[in-house]
């Protein structure tokens, strides 16, 4: 109703100006779509193609469409300019509402959400591109509700049900105004937990909702406030002749003053007869509220728009030629304009530019709202950049994980529900490696980091490194690329690790022996060398690794035998022969190393490397070899445990027994990190 007045408003002011269409007349048709969608479209039809009541002309949908300027279809359809040449538009369309609150959701940190919308084209389409758009986000919906008005109360009850019981705090509505206030009365029967209801401009026309926490409003050239006093004036200034007059008003008097216009039915229905002593004034209703002119705005700016492109056609300075022609295409080229200092246009769409307010609704103390623009919208900057706003709730469906714990997801629910479970020890290792590493590394220059062959100890902390990550490649779901690199990766890793170990040994027992009259067994297996070995031990396991993945390489399966009700994704081994090849080869190297290690373990040296490699030669076996036995027997999952557990205790088996000793000399007897007392020149203390 307020509509159709702000409409009357404004074809009035135009007409009474000197400045838009001097000496022109406008006139208008009015038709009540009754909120009904077929008898909108009927209506639509008329008016776009200027048709009567009654389709007598068979030839008449054949004639121009005349150009329409909505200030409330919102539909992303129409901005379609192949099926909608002559479709313009003062509101904006749902595809930028959409993405608006997609990117407003995301940037409030909303990531577990409701959505519930009309059963209906405005709904659904207006959903499916949010929903569109909030997964590229990364924004988590828990349900996707829709209702419509006409529907069965028990579906109205399921909606209302599945709101209360929802964990997500945050709602965004796709919801026709009538559909949204029987849905809030039925909520208010049970009321389910606070919750921030988001929704677009359409319903801060309706100061009823006091359930919406925040819109997106539009912004822009609208009634200017000078204008507002005499805009109220006009909706007041109402008889009951005119109400007699029109249809519209008819029903909007009846219901609004509680009286009969009809003498008859009047007494039939208890109500009196309406006098004529009515008074709009004394209302207080959305009609009569002018505080909030959003999508009023809308329909004056459309009207204007219209006025201005037919001033810029049929005007010339102040004056205008009533008898030019008016085609559609002109006026499409001449819809541009500025008013009251505001420049309006409109993209290749038709659509108006994306720019937004975010309104608050905020109950004041004496019952009356108050909306607050706490924010905009401009989709026109930077990403990231288009929303400035101040702090707002927060609504996710599980914190984030603090250090040292790591995400496990919750069975059935969406990736932003999870656990928060302590990590296992050396699961994530971003500081065992990297405290040995630099530890080292600051002291390269030591006697003992230097006695005992700094570049193989490097070499060996980052294969360490990399064992302890590729512990990580047997977590998550297997597939294709994950099932070749996690054993394969695992491999590779461990031999060039152990291959470092054995090039140490070897280095230990050729300089014992470099120490004897006459020998020169070093210049045998100096650096060169030694890279040499590390390089030739490290490509047969490639070789093997690459034949078994050529031939018959891992790959994920299902597996339905261990459990009836389960079923568990796992990496089949393809080659069972690769996979032990692989396995054994590390077993051999190590084996080596440890007979090689124990040979030399009481070699005389205050410093024998070789003793701490025999014991973590010796924990590394004991961990591969009852291996075996648990890896074969484990059920289903447990594999994955199984191999997991015995990378991450060989290799801190490894690192903790090789280099923990230098470090401790280091750091808490540095007397001992001497040339002189490596080289047996001082009497040694039991570490």
């Amino acid at each position: 109703m307020r509509f159709v007045r702000a409409f009357e408003f404004a074809i009035e002011e135009i007409n009474n100006s000197s400045d838009v269409l001097p000496g022109v007349t406008l006139g208008y048709h009015i038709y009540d779509s009754c909120a009904s969608v077929p008898m909108a479209v009927k209506v639509a039809f008329q008016l776009a193609n200027g048709l009567d009541l009654i389709f007598n002309d068979t030839d008449s949908c054949a004639k121009s469409a005349a150009v329409t300027v909505s200030h409330y279809a919102t539909c992303a359809c129409l901005s379609d300019k192949r099926q909608y040449p002559t479709f313009f538009r003062t509101i904006r369309s749902d595809h930028h509402q959409a993405a608006a609150l997609a990117r407003m959701v995301k940037h409030f940190g909303w990531t577990w959400i409701g959505a519930v919308r009309s059963d209906s084209d405005y709904g659904n389409n207006g959903m499916a591109s949010f929903l569109k758009a909030a997964e590229q986000e990364g924004i988590c919906v828990e349900y996707s509700e829709a209702y419509y008005r006409t529907q069965p109360r028990s579906k109205l009850k399921r909606v209302a049900d599945v709101i209360r019981r929802s964990m997500a705090r945050v709602i965004v509505a796709f919801l026709a105004s009538g559909d949204m206030r029987i849905l809030l009365e039925e909520l208010s029967q049970q009321p389910p937990p606070p919750m921030q209801w988001i929704g677009s401009e359409a319903w801060v026309t309706d100061p009823e909702m006091l359930r919406f926490n925040l819109c997106i409003g539009a912004v822009g050239f609208g009634i200017p406030r000078s204008v507002i006093p005499g805009f109220r004036n006009f909706l007041l200034d109402l008889s009951l002749q005119q109400a007699l007059n029109f249809p519209l008003l008819t029903e909007f008097w009846e219901s609004s003053f509680s009286c009969s216009l009809n003498r008859q039915t009047g007494s039939s229905t208890g109500m009196p007869a309406c006098d004529g002593t009515e008074d709009l004034r004394a209302l207080q209703n959305p009609y009569t509220d002018t505080s909030q002119l959003r999508i009023t705005n809308m329909v004056y700016k459309a009207t204007y728009a219209i006025a201005h492109a037919l001033d810029a056609i049929v005007c010339n300075k102040k004056h205008c030629d009533k008898n030019v022609k008016v085609e559609p295409r002109q006026v499409h080229f001449s819809l541009n304009f500025t008013q009251n200092n505001y420049h309006i246009s409109f993209d290749a769409n038709g659509d108006p530019v994306a720019t937004y307010e975010l309104v608050n609704w905020q109950l004041q103390e004496d019952g009356s709202i108050d909306f607050v623009t706490v924010g905009h919208y401009d989709a026109s900057q930077p990403k990231g950049q288009e929303f400035s706003l101040s702090r707002v709730p927060v609504s996710v469906c599980s914190d984030s994980c603090p250090p040292g714990t790591r995400k496990a997801a919750q069975k059935g629910r969406p990736v932003c529900c999870y656990d928060c479970i302590k990590c296992a020890e050396g699961e994530i290792s971003n500081e065992t490696g990297a405290f040995f590493f630099f530890f080292f590394f600051r002291n390269r220059t030591s006697p003992i980091v230097k006695a005992n062959n700094s570049e193989l100890s490097f070499l060996l902390l980052f294969s360490l490194a990399l064992c302890f990550l590729c512990s990580l490649t047997f977590i998550g779901r297997p597939t294709e690329w994950s099932c070749m690199l996690r054993h394969t990766a695992f491999g590779i890793t461990f031999v060039l690790c152990i291959s470092c170990v054995l090039g140490k040994t070897i280095v230990v027992l050729m300089a014992f022996r470099a120490t004897l009259p006459g020998s020169n067994v070093m210049k045998w297996f100096g650096p060169p060398q030694q890279r040499l070995s590390v390089l030739g031990f490290t490509l047969v396991q490639v070789l093997i690794c690459v034949l078994w993945l050529t031939i018959s390489p891992p790959f994920p399966y299902n597996n339905m035998q261990h459990y009836k009700e389960k079923i568990i994704l796992e990496c089949g081994l393809g080659s069972a022969i690769g996979f032990w090849a692989v396995l054994g080869y590390i077993g051999l190297l190590a084996f080596l190393c440890f007979v090689l290690a124990f040979l030399a373990r009481k070699l005389p040296d205050n410093f024998n490397e070789a003793k701490f490699i025999t014991f973590s030669m010796l924990i590394f076996c004991a961990v591969w070899i009852t291996f075996v036995p648990a890896y074969v027997s484990s059920p289903g999952k447990f594999t994955v445990a199984v191999e997991i557990f015995a990378i991450l205790a060989s290799s801190f088996g490894l690192i903790l027994c090789i280099f923990a000793p230098k470090c401790f000399i280091i750091v808490f007897r540095p007397e001992q990190n001497t040339k002189k007392h490596l080289m047996g020149k001082v009497p040694s203390k039991a570490l």
